[in-house]
């Protein structure tokens, strides 16, 4: 696994063989354009952005250049591909363990890259009515395929018809005679946010007319990760939220380990308005969810800040609606042993 072997210890899971077959071995990144082509889909036009490392970008580029034209004749489809890097203005200073400003071997001040919740503009800055949302590890072969492909489009169909009901709601709200018994019901019971009392016209509208994300969620088999729980925001509203390990105190982190269901990181979201215009994610993250993590450079430890998760803190102002998929959905790779599941074992036929 090192050099001078395959050196998987100094590649992105993306560019990492998954899975052999009889006439070839795919790596994660061919495995998730040959996913694509079955439900992401427009036009005979398949969709697919990749968030990468600047040091990877050459191997990114290089493979896709060799395997998309396989692909596309394969599938009769055309790939529209995109990569994009985490953005360096939303690196975050590093400090020492006293707090002090830590500094690299010539003096200069050390920024790092502050976490998967900087994606947020990443997220944004795509053009799209429908974008799904899935770690590239989260990948299983060609013949055990069925049930990813059928709950994706399960939770776009969720997503897509709360989404006309919500732009309904937002029209009537415009009109001079809402029904806002009907919309305060539809905001309780669908979108799961806790009222504690009734509402004015301008309030519904303001909590109807927000980015929408549909949340696949799966038992509880004890993965490292997060789950889904109620939330009270600032106005003291019970929301939906994925919570992260580093969110919980210590001593109630066994609500995390008890919890019936985990987050797999598998979301179908809609960044764009009753008018077509994509909102500002910006504008609805929960900055007081970031937290410090104790990282190490050149030997010396260190403080680091990362900012809210991309699917928690970053996406905390978000209407949530939170679906069961099955278990045969996630099949995560955290080290490389884990492909010797069956998830990754295919038929060489």
């Amino acid at each position: 696994l090192t050099q001078p072997g395959l050196d998987y210890g100094d590649k992105p899971k993306a560019l990492i063989l998954f899975h052999k077959y009889a006439q070839s071995a795919k790596t994660a990144l061919e495995e998730h354009l040959t996913e694509g082509a079955e439900y992401a889909i427009s036009q005979d036009c398949v969709n697919i952005h990749f968030t990468i490392s600047p040091e990877h970008r050459d191997g990114f580029e290089t493979l896709l250049k060799k395997v998309i034209p396989q692909y596309e004749k394969e599938y009769g489809v055309t790939y529209n591909i995109s990569l994009s890097e985490q953005k360096k203005s939303t690196d975050t200073i590093a400090v020492n363990m006293d707090n002090t400003p830590f500094r690299n071997q010539d003096g200069t001040l050390l920024f790092r890259p502050a976490g998967h919740g900087a994606l947020i503009e990443n997220l944004g800055d795509l053009d799209a009515d429908l974008i799904f949302i899935k770690n590239i590890d989260n990948i299983t072969t060609q013949d055990l395929r069925a049930d990813t492909i059928k709950y994706k489009k399960m939770l776009a169909g969720v997503l897509v018809s709360t989404q006309k009901q919500i732009f309904e709601y937002i029209k009537e709200l415009d009109s001079k005679t809402p029904d806002l018994d009907k919309i305060h019901t539809f905001i309780f019971d669908k979108l799961n946010v806790k009222l504690d009392k009734k509402l004015s016209a301008i309030e519904y509208k303001n909590i109807l007319n927000r980015p929408l994300r549909v949340c696949g969620i799966v038992k509880n088999t004890g993965e490292p990760g997060g789950g889904p729980f109620w939330v009270p925001d600032e106005q003291g509203y019970q929301t939906l939220q994925i919570a992260e390990p580093a969110q919980i105190a210590p001593e109630s982190k066994h609500l995390l380990e008890q919890g019936e269901f985990f987050n797999p990181t598998d979301l179908v979201c809609a960044t764009k308005d009753y008018n077509g215009q994509k909102f500002d994610l910006k504008k609805y993250i929960d900055e007081k969810s970031g937290f410090i993590s104790e990282k190490s450079k050149n030997g010396k430890p260190l403080r680091a800040m990362e900012r809210p998760g991309l699917w928690n803190g970053s996406m905390a102002k978000w209407n949530t609606i939170f679906v069961v998929v099955p278990i045969t959905t996630f099949t995560p790779v955290k080290i490389v042993t884990d492909l010797l599941n069956p998830a990754h074992q295919t038929k060489l036929n």
